[in-house]
């Protein structure tokens, strides 16, 4: 799903949301400088593969929060981790860098790629804000939602503390 492919999914879902539109962002340091009706909900997200290539993650965690891999691998029980190819992410997700998206999953017909999702993202407000598979924009939305649509996929989505 492209990017007004996935609004019109949400809307047709009846999921509560807004839509902030802005100028593309590569970066976490650049969506953090941009206005934000939620910044401290911005999701920042990590396309990893075990070393045998045998296994996907995204890692999507709280804004500028950094993820150590070692510790993730131990945490969780993985091989160990780095980062995906911008092919890999591109055959698996339909995304390019920069764009990368929980809501990318929705694009994974073999359902292969496993979401780990930052338990701050369920407290408080229950807020998160990603890309709908493009980085010109941020999609808001409950992440029970958000969830609830990748499970209803087919993907595997667990919320952990990272």
């Amino acid at each position: 799903m492209n990017k007004q492919e996935i609004f019109d999914f949400v809307d047709k879902q009846e999921i509560w949301h807004e839509v902030t539109e802005h100028e593309a962002a590569f970066t976490m340091e650049e969506a953090l400088n941009m206005e934000m009706p939620y910044p401290d909900r911005e999701a920042k997200n990590l396309f990893v593969r075990d070393d045998k290539k045998q296994n996907y993650y995204l890692i999507t965690v709280c804004g500028p929060k950094r993820v150590q891999l070692k510790e993730f691998k131990k945490a969780q029980g993985t091989r160990r981790l780095s980062f995906a190819s911008a092919e890999d992410l591109k055959e698996m997700l339909d995304v390019l860098p920069g764009s990368v998206s929980p809501l990318g999953l929705l694009n994974n017909e073999e359902c292969n790629v496993k979401l780990f999702l930052d338990e701050e993202f369920v407290q408080g407000s229950g807020i998160i804000g990603i890309h709908p598979n493009e980085n010109t924009a941020t999609i808001w939305m409950k992440t029970e939602d958000l969830l609830t649509m990748i499970r209803r996929h087919g993907n595997e989505a667990q919320v952990v503390e990272l």
